[in-house]
């Protein structure tokens, strides 16, 4: 079985760098192509079934993707869980502002740390909590009976994933990046144990 996994496109504030977390903005037109990028990757793929978040910029790659492989029969799944970390207090806030307020150390650790929050919001641990018995619940039984899953949700929310999935450390997962409309493939058995020969970056396995 494989599990593909999408950080969406480009977002509008991403594009101003700002602190992102549950607030709704759309992508942009970057956004938009690379969606497209990452639906034509998938385009020979299979896959059953799709989970994406309850934000619009991933809903959106989503929507992309399934057009771009004219597969509008896909049952799609959409939850909060899925969700990108919850930024709290910094939410909205341009990150360049907001280390002249706090100084580069706080905002440093606040990005990447594993266990350390932001004012009112959430550690990455926090987002793994939150994330995984979603997964467990409501993705792993479809994996286990033999389906092709696409999660397309956020860098956070898929960093806990790929921490399960690769085994890492905290350390070793905050060193990750996810790119932004660049799908990652896992081939997995029923014990939903990873071919990491056969995992990776679609476009390197393409390539």
């Amino acid at each position: 079985m494989k599990l593909f996994l999408v950080r969406h496109g480009q977002s509008q504030w991403n594009l101003e760098n700002r602190f992102t977390g549950w607030k709704d903005p759309d992508l942009t037109e970057k956004g938009i192509q690379e969606a497209r990028k990452a639906g034509a990757l998938l385009k020979t793929e299979s896959f059953d079934l799709a989970f994406t978040s309850a934000l619009k910029r991933a809903q959106h790659t989503l929507e992309i993707i399934l057009k771009e492989g004219r597969r509008k029969d896909i049952p799609i799944t959409k939850n909060q869980a899925l969700n990108e970390r919850d930024y709290g207090d910094l939410a909205g806030l341009n990150k360049d502002e907001t280390r002249k307020k706090f100084g580069d150390e706080q905002v440093h650790i606040w990005r990447r740390s594993y266990d350390v929050s932001p004012p009112g919001g959430e550690s990455l641990k926090d987002t793994k909590e939150r994330v995984l018995p979603y997964f467990q619940k409501h993705i792993e039984p479809e994996i286990k009976s033999g389906k092709d899953i696409l999660i397309v949700a956020h860098g956070n929310s898929l960093r806990a994933l790929v921490m399960v999935l690769e085994k890492l450390s905290p350390e070793e997962i905050l060193k990750r990046e996810i790119a932004t409309g660049d799908p990652l493939v896992y081939v997995l058995d029923h014990q939903l144990q990873v071919d990491l020969s056969r995992s990776g970056r679609l476009s390197d396995l393409k390539a």
